[in-house]
């Protein structure tokens, strides 16, 4: 047997990161791959995973503890062949030999790992922390599939994997599936080869620049592939002296005692839960987690932050449900929900009367269909909208007939350009305009309520109907384009809303929105605001209507238009301004350019 120093891995450019949790104790046997420490950053938290097995001999840091790369973590007691270390690098007499955790640089001996983890049996071990396969000299040209720009998302969870080691895949084919609040999106293979790894789960949050999959490309297609696109893992060098340091020659220090747990044998899972309630075996958790629970210091995750402050929860309020008191995205739920079901106060202030729960069951069969999770962001977001926004709708019919003719007399112009005239970019330039003359349209309230935000710049976003759920991407700088131009740009987003290709900037930024039924049916509904936008505008069927000219009554194509605005902002002089002016330019094109 022999000590080896376990040590912080590469952290992706981050200086420092915090411990949040020890997961094993001094004593505790632990495989290869198990999960040793927590570390959180100011973005994301990730698991250390143990490089081999042993058993944990003394922990080098505690809870609390700001640790950076090359930092001990804690030492293994492990075999002699635990770890081979590369000829080509041998380590001084008078020194510790070196390896590296990060690249798990071993000898030729880790083939038969590689191979196995493409074994049927592989499926069930994904659901342990992934770890990156050993690599090997013969393995230069390695791609690394990193997670692309979100656009502003701080994480997006992955709800669907594809693939597995060993799979072979051609180029772009989904890998997996990223999902967000507002979009999901599928990953592609950036080149033909095989899967050598899969470093994420289902269900886990993944940022910008994670790694996702190790891809060995076709040897043709490795030369081919831009720099841009992948990151290339070279041949492992002679490894440095970082990560793991191999202390064969330091006697072990005496083991300290495990708590006495009485736990079934062979359920090392609730063992490792009892003991972390114990929490003497941890070194420094008691102060650590009277430190967590400070109000000043809320003991939660940066995705589970960022839900308080869009909900307008004080963490400081919350109980954590999670280790060591942690809050959980579940905490912050349920408290909204149970503030919500409360009765009104004796101060007067209104309540929400909770709905009663039904046992549909009792009166004949039901199915219950999970929501996807643009679902549930539509959920949350309409209710939010609708319960903050004191909405009023106007209605009104614009005569389309001569816009219609005009689009008729264009078909042979949109054959010669491969691109189809729809009503819609009309209504865009149309609004564009209108938003203009009308600025406090393109507005948004302050948080505090006391200014207006006046928006120098126009976005409109087009709602479009998905099987996953409703998707509204926005076209930047409408003003700015020309009919053909936002034709062509509505229907590349419409088709990568229903794809699940939209990016999370496709869907930021936008000051008014679109809702349009087309031909579905209605003459008219009442569309939420969505805000922090001040107004929508919803589009209905177009039908032939009688309109009278003065003299008599004429055949005209009609659209029905329902304007939704945020009272707050706008009164009713100015939508009724704002809807007649665009009526007026719908049903005469030609004022546009006046």
């Amino acid at each position: 047997m022999k000590l080896q120093t376990v040590t912080v891995p590469d952290l992706g450019g981050s200086a420092e990161v915090e411990v949040i949790e020890l997961t094993v104790a001094v004593g505790q046997a632990v495989a290869a791959e198990q999960p040793l420490v927590t570390l959180e950053s100011d973005k994301a938290s990730m698991e250390i995973p143990a490089p081999f097995a042993g058993t944990v001999r003394e922990f080098c840091l505690k809870i609390g503890d700001r640790v950076k790369q090359g930092d001990a973590i804690l030492v293994l007691e492990v075999a002699e062949d635990a770890v081979v270390v590369p000829d080509a690098a041998p380590a001084p007499a008078a020194a510790a030999t070196v390896v590296s955790v990060a690249l798990a640089t071993a000898s030729a001996d880790a083939e038969p790992a590689r191979a196995a983890a493409a074994a049927p049996g592989a499926a069930e071990r994904r659901a342990a922390p992934p770890v990156a396969l050993p690599l090997v000299a013969g393995d230069a040209g390695l791609i690394d599939v990193l997670v692309p720009d979100l656009g502003g998302a701080a994480s997006v969870e992955v709800i669907e994997i594809a693939v597995r080691a060993g799979d072979r895949v051609a180029e772009g084919a989904s890998l997996l599936v990223l999902e967000g609040d507002k979009a999901s999106m599928e990953m592609p293979a950036p080149a033909a080869g095989i899967i050598v790894s899969v470093d994420v789960r289902v269900g886990a949050q993944v940022t910008t620049g994670e790694r996702i999959a190790v891809l060995r490309p076709d040897e043709a297609v490795v030369a081919a592939a831009p720099a841009a696109a992948v990151a290339v893992v070279p041949a492992a060098p002679a490894q440095p002296a970082a990560a793991v340091a191999v202390a064969a020659s330091v006697p072990a220090p005496a083991p300290a005692p495990a708590p006495a747990v009485d736990v079934p044998e062979g359920d090392a899972g609730l063992a490792i839960a009892r003991l972390l309630e114990k929490e003497s075996h941890l070194p420094g958790s008691t102060a650590a987690q009277r430190q967590r629970s400070s109000p000043e210091t809320p003991y939660a995750g940066p995705a589970v932050r960022q839900l308080a402050r869009e909900l307008g929860v004080a963490l400081a309020q919350l109980p954590g449900s999670g280790p060591k008191g942690r809050i959980l995205k579940e905490d912050v739920q349920g408290y909204v929900k149970k503030r919500l079901a409360e009765p009104p106060r004796a101060s007067g202030v209104m309540g929400l009367p909770q709905v009663p729960a039904v046992d549909f069951a009792a009166f004949g069969p039901v199915e219950n269909l999970a929501l996807t999770g643009i679902q549930k962001v539509t959920v949350t977001s309409m209710s939010r909208s609708w319960l903050n926004v004191p909405h009023v709708t106007q209605f009104d019919y614009a005569d389309v007939s001569d816009l219609e003719a005009f689009r008729e007399s264009m078909k042979a112009e949109m054959e010669k350009r491969a691109n189809k005239l729809t009503p819609l970019p009309f209504l865009l330039m149309a609004c564009a305009r209108a938003l203009k003359e009308h600025p406090r349209f393109n507005s948004s309230l302050a948080p505090d309520g006391t200014q207006l935000v006046m928006k120098k710049y126009i976005h409109i976003g087009i709602a479009v109907d998905t099987p996953q759920g409703l998707v509204v991407p926005v076209i930047r700088d409408v003003d700015r384009k020309t009919v053909w131009e936002l034709a062509a740009e509505a229907r590349e987003l419409a088709d990568k809303a229903r794809t699940r290709k939209l990016k999370p900037a496709e869907m930021q930024g936008g000051c008014f929105s679109i809702s349009s039924l087309g031909n579905i049916g209605g003459e008219g509904f009442t569309p939420i605001v969505n805000t922090p936008e001040v107004a929508i505008l919803g589009v209905s069927r177009m039908a032939v209507r009688p309109v009278w000219d003065g003299k008599a009554f004429q055949p005209r194509k009609t659209l029905p238009l329902s304007l939704s605005y945020d009272h707050r902002v706008i009164n009713g002089a100015d939508a009724g301004a704002f809807l007649t002016w665009l009526v007026g330019v719908l049903a005469d094109l030609r004022t546009l350019v006046l």
